[in-house]
């Protein structure tokens, strides 16, 4: 089996890494618009080769799209040309209703809907490591829609890097990630904003200490990304921001009233969050 990955960052570089370890893959090969990233990406050897997107398209069996979301409908309005064939296309985007519903007919049984609930704060060629998907979830989404040899093949490569499947609908997903992924990104940007706008670069050094480290380490994600995936999915995080609101007002209003009572049971309410997770 050879594979292509297109966008060579922590995502694709990392997915390249841990498919190259696949004793049925002889081959993983990459394309990137980023002129640097593909000198990169050779360089600490994630791709055997860089190709150019219409040469990798022929050349793979399985072409893995590790874009923003409008990067993958371009790409998928680029491979109309692959109809008829046994291809499988396996998407990656963050929120997955735009993509499906962009998706050509012709090709909607070719294409994967894939989401790895995975990543870091980091970004480019030099952030991907191997183990990034391992024990990770993906979830697929309105995977009765794809043909049944890219059914196979996706399941294939996914549990075979160590993955955990769950399936869902796009509308489903889109929902659940704005509270789970994305509404903590908007949060960790305003609260980086916050303190940078009240306190000086020597106080936050000095000062901050994990708790602040831990909350703010999202706000070091990629604005370009992030702005797309706000703006595709913005109905969704709108609604978990505003839920959000409304939570932190109740505790607002808790220390505007000297209510510790409340304040405690807020807390402790907060607490059963961990014993999901232990």
């Amino acid at each position: 089996m050879e594979i292509g990955i297109v966008g060579l960052g922590l995502m694709g570089g990392s997915l390249a890494l841990s498919l190259k370890k696949l004793p049925f893959v002889t081959s993983v090969v990459g394309s990137d618009h980023n002129l640097e990233h593909q000198h990169t990406a050779l360089e600490l050897g994630l791709v055997h080769a860089i190709l150019p997107f219409e040469e990798l398209k022929q050349r793979c069996d399985v072409i893995f799209f590790a874009v923003p979301v409008d990067g993958v409908i371009a790409l998928l309005n680029q491979s109309v040309d692959l109809a008829g064939s046994d291809k499988t296309l396996i998407d990656l985007g963050s929120t997955k209703a735009l993509i499906i519903d962009a998706i050509p007919p012709e090709i909607r049984q070719n294409v994967v809907a894939a989401h790895p609930m995975t990543g870091t704060e980091q970004f480019g060629p030099k952030a991907a490591f191997e183990g990034l998907y391992t024990d990770k979830v993906v979830v697929l989404c309105d995977l009765e829609h794809s043909g049944s040899i890219q059914r196979d093949i996706a399941l294939k490569l996914f549990r075979s890097i160590g993955m955990q499947i769950h399936t869902m609908g796009a509308a489903q997903h889109d929902r659940h990630a704005a509270f789970i992924s994305h509404m903590p990104h908007v949060i960790s940007y305003a609260l980086a904003n916050t303190v940078l706008a009240q306190e000086e670069k020597e106080n936050i050094l000095a000062l901050a200490a994990g708790g602040f480290r831990s909350m703010s380490r999202l706000a070091k994600s990629s604005p370009t990304m992030w702005e797309d995936i706000f703006r595709q999915n913005r109905q969704n995080v709108l609604e978990a921001v505003e839920l959000f609101e409304e939570e932190l007002k109740t505790l607002k209003e808790a220390l505007q009233e000297k209510d510790y009572t409340t304040l405690h049971k807020e807390m402790k309410g907060a607490n059963k969050l961990y014993e999901i997770f232990s």
